[in-house]
């Protein structure tokens, strides 16, 4: 995985520096966890300067295309609005939604009501009601680089149980985040989201989860939030990834839709909420992203 570098060649990062004064201690420390047998990322995976910057110009439009739908959502608007500001908002600041002919996918967002875990597919006749909850998960292209990020909207009057539900939420992407270390692994990250949704009743759905993103919309790692300590790939500086449990407020179990082929919705039809941020591994700890 890690190819075997001349000391005074150029560093395989880009920086134009030798390796032995830019990437060589840092190839050794990873090597060394990865002859212990841990799962260890590949060079593919660590961001560069350049990457990070281009995938924070990304984020710009993804933030302010989540802000202006958070002014704007309201009961009585259909989910097609959501996605005709999405595309307005996006291409006029030079991006492209991410989501549109993804792998089929017809919209250029995701509207996930109430009972629908992820993937909604925005609808003229899906129409906001007083009470919902819906998340709204957004991503852009700007330039070749992908940023991602969810925010959960409260419409009108929410019931309590449904206004803890998304709050229990976000704690559990603040709990993740506070577990993003770098030379610490993935695992710990997962299980510290677990076990705070757990400690407040819920569930977390397991077969969706977080993912490498930035280059590519979708890379490795597979990002659970069911994870035990000890596991899952390392965490290194310039790695970048999705923190987003799916959060159910009954059973963890979940469905496709057979009609669309996308739209996923909990087993029970209890409510599930979900917060996404774009992170990324610093020297110290966390960088947020987008969110």
């Amino acid at each position: 995985m890690y190819e075997k570098l001349d000391r005074n060649s150029l560093c395989w990062c880009g920086s134009g520096r030798k390796y032995k004064s830019c990437h060589l201690a840092f190839d050794e420390k990873i090597i060394q966890w990865q002859r212990k047998g841990y799962t260890v990322p590949g060079r593919h995976l660590i961001k560069t300067e350049e990457d990070i910057e281009g995938i924070k110009k990304s984020a710009v439009i993804n933030i302010a295309v989540l802000d202006e739908i958070g002014d704007k959502i309201h009961a009585g608007m259909c989910t097609q609005e959501i996605d005709d500001i999405v595309n307005d908002v996006t291409t006029k600041m030079g991006g492209i939604p991410a989501d549109l002919n993804y792998e089929g996918y017809p919209k250029s967002v995701c509207t996930s009501i109430n009972d629908v875990v992820c993937h909604g597919i925005p609808s003229r006749e899906d129409i906001l009601k007083d009470g919902d909850i819906i998340n709204v998960d957004c991503s852009t292209i700007l330039n070749g680089y992908f940023s991602d990020s969810s925010r959960m909207f409260m419409i009108g009057d929410v019931s309590p149980e449904k206004k803890r539900l998304v709050e229990v939420t976000k704690e559990c992407v603040q709990k993740g985040l506070e577990a993003t270390k770098p030379w610490t692994l993935m695992g710990d990250m997962g299980a510290a989201v677990h076990n705070h949704a757990l400690q407040n009743g819920y569930t977390v759905v397991r077969e969706i989860g977080g993912h490498g993103c930035g280059k590519e919309f979708h890379e490795e790692p597979f990002v659970s939030y069911v994870s035990r300590p000890g596991t899952g790939m390392l965490m290194v500086p310039g790695m970048v990834f999705t923190i987003e449990p799916m959060v159910n407020m009954g059973k963890q179990e979940i469905f496709i839709d057979d009609s669309n082929g996308w739209t996923v919705y909990t087993d029970d039809r209890k409510p599930s909420a979900q917060w996404e941020v774009e992170v990324l591994v610093t020297e110290t700890g966390y960088e947020i992203l987008s969110y």
